[in-house]
């Protein structure tokens, strides 16, 4: 098979995704003959009956593909299924890309081995980009295979759990190659609204008022590495000599860290995967990864406001704009 997909990605590469993928499917289970078999845990038992409602409402409630992704289920083993792997040149905030087979150019590279993902971060950076490498607990292959539910996508309680089900759904049913904004917008709009009538669905007005609190402090601290992110681009695009550039961006990526733990306090939540970036040194492809899942988010929450927050028009009007080009999308909906 590998020859016929060609393209950019190494056959090493392709070959590693296509043997963690074959795993995956075939390790997986029915949920329900998981929920009968009497030496499954209770508490898995249980979250299992959440994850079978929650895909029931979501081709249901939110008209999402109905076919047989999460209706089963695989224990990884691992604390993550895949580790992502995001770059950008040292003096730039634009994401390296990778093209692929299907899924086209995005703004990252995906390994099974946490091994392989952290031996391919240090090669680049040895060629001078800046890094991160992110545990993913859950990926779509876009309707193509059954996609189960995983056990690394059990830790994170009931509520991530639908999201993450609607989020997935969601790139089965729109998915444009080569702009991973708009997918990952699109996707996470699905997602949040999905909730807000999940949690209302179940009678949990609680639910919603904790989700829009959350909602609103993951948005002000997208919004703080944004500003930094242009400040940064502002730098980047000046004439200043290496050397200086480097002091300055190391001096804004530490203010950046003091107005992380400010916000913190301001806002009296924590926020885990910020402050490991801390820890490991924040840098331009830590601001790339946050600006991949928000840039265009506001866009599309405006589109779905437009159709009267009906989804299966929202849907349509999504399409139609998939079929404009990139330049009018990015227009359209996306911040710079």
């Amino acid at each position: 098979m590998l020859p016929a997909l060609g393209g950019c990605a190494s056959t090493a590469y392709l070959m590693q995704a296509a043997v963690g993928e074959w795993h995956v499917i075939h390790a997986r289970h029915s949920i329900v003959d998981v929920i009968d078999n009497p030496d499954t845990p209770q508490p898995l038992v249980r979250e299992l009956g959440e994850v079978r409602e929650a895909r029931r409402f979501a081709s249901r409630q939110l008209d999402l593909p109905n076919n047989d992704s999460y209706r089963s289920y695989v224990n990884i083993g691992r604390r993550y299924v895949v580790w992502n792997v995001v770059a950008a040149p040292e003096f730039s905030v634009k994401p390296k890309q990778w093209c692929f087979p299907i899924a086209g150019c995005v703004a990252y590279r995906g390994y099974f081995h946490e091994r392989s993902a952290r031996a391919f971060a240090d090669h680049l950076k040895r060629q001078g980009y800046d890094v991160v490498v992110e545990g993913v607990p859950a990926y779509s292959t876009l309707g193509r295979l059954p996609d189960p539910v995983m056990s690394t996508m059990m830790r994170y309680g009931s509520d991530e759990l639908a999201a993450m089900i609607f989020h997935e759904l969601a790139h089965q049913l729109l998915y444009v190659p080569n702009d991973s904004r708009f997918d990952e917008a699109f996707a996470m709009t699905v997602e949040n609204e999905g909730l807000k009538r999940w949690f209302r669905y179940r009678h949990e007005p609680g639910r919603i008022a904790e989700f829009k609190h959350l909602d609103a402090a993951d948005r002000a601290f997208a919004a703080l590495l944004r500003s930094t992110r242009s400040r940064l681009a502002q730098l980047y695009a000046s004439r200043v000599s290496r050397a200086r550039m480097l002091r300055r961006k190391q001096a804004t990526f530490a203010a950046l860290a003091r107005r992380i733990r400010a916000l913190e306090q301001r806002l009296h939540v924590r926020a885990p995967i910020y402050n490991r970036w801390i820890r490991q040194g924040l840098n331009n492809a830590d601001l790339v990864s946050v600006g991949t899942y928000y840039d265009c988010l506001p866009g599309f929450e405006r589109l779905l406001k437009r159709e009267d927050d009906s989804l299966p028009r929202f849907y349509a009007a999504a399409r139609r704009l998939a079929h404009e080009p990139k330049a009018k999308r990015d227009r359209l909906l996306c911040r710079s």
